[in-house]
């Protein structure tokens, strides 16, 4: 019997390769202030999202279920979704200059994922739930995907306001996207990871609890919870005048704690990690 060599595991490791390809070409752009087009930058980060979909593709055919129950599964879930935001807003060329955050990003991500501990045999699933959970659990992960690309504007727009205020003439001549934009972006894209984040709470609700755990007091629901809080403050404080340079710190820091706790609070959680 032939032996497949590309495993979901084997594809992904490619999708690295080609993120952290793009992570280099971003050290040039940063270092040559952004004056050339990133369109070769955008290029490697698609040829990764390509086989970073196979991988899901190749891993949720043979669980037969939605691949977001274990570390490894959501982690790479998490970087997919926040590619599809990337690629999705790189078809405005001048937009594209938010992948030399993104990419150092996935590749992060990507390292992270692959360390072995993180890929064991995940709870079953319990089948009156499966759809519900597979919704739930796909709905926060692109809700993350959303807060991460939010938080590569927003750093973008922290990036541009400090060269308009020190190095104006750099600022002029890099081709970066207006700075109005960026944080128009930054904000559209944590209004729409609130509003992910919202539904898959709210689906997640109605998930009946395995047997010996319960919703209450669960660390990752606890966690999510002041997720959406801190969110929800974030944007509320920057609807009644909080300052966009503030905003934006504040999406960066948001997102940091993210990246710090997801992983911990997942370890924790007797539903999210039987």
């Amino acid at each position: 019997m032939d032996v497949n060599p590309w495993t979901d595991r084997h594809l992904f490791l490619l999708a690295v390769v080609a993120y952290g390809l793009a992570t280099v070409y971003s050290v040039f752009l940063w270092r040559r202030g952004f004056r050339r087009d990133d369109w070769i930058n955008y290029g490697l980060m698609a040829a990764g999202f390509v086989a970073h979909t196979w991988a899901l593709l190749e891993r949720g055919l043979s669980l037969q279920h939605c691949p977001v129950r274990n570390l490894y599964e959501a982690t790479t879930f998490v970087g997919w979704s926040l590619m599809v935001a990337y690629l999705g807003l790189g078809l405005w060329p001048r937009m594209r200059s938010v992948g030399a955050l993104v990419a150092p990003l996935q590749l992060a991500l990507g390292v992270f994922a692959l360390m072995p501990a993180l890929d064991t045999p995940s709870g079953p699933v319990l089948q009156a739930n499966r759809a519900l959970e597979s919704m739930h659990a796909a709905l926060a992960l692109l809700a993350y995907g959303a807060f991460g690309l939010g938080a590569a504007a927003a750093g973008l727009y922290l990036m541009q306001a400090h060269d308009l205020k020190w190095h104006k003439l750099r600022a002029l001549m890099a081709r970066l996207p207006p700075i109005e934009r960026l944080e128009l972006v930054a904000r559209r894209l944590a209004q729409t990871g609130w509003g992910l984040l919202t539904v898959s709470l709210l689906l997640g609700s109605r998930l009946t609890p395995p047997p010996g755990t319960r919703l209450a007091g669960d660390p990752k629901v606890v966690w999510s919870a002041v997720l959406w809080a801190a969110y929800a403050a974030l944007l509320l404080w920057h609807w009644r005048g909080l300052s966009s340079r503030r905003f934006a710190w504040g999406l960066v820091g948001v997102f940091g704690f993210v990246l710090l706790t997801f992983w911990g609070t997942n370890l924790l959680s007797p539903l999210h990690h039987p």
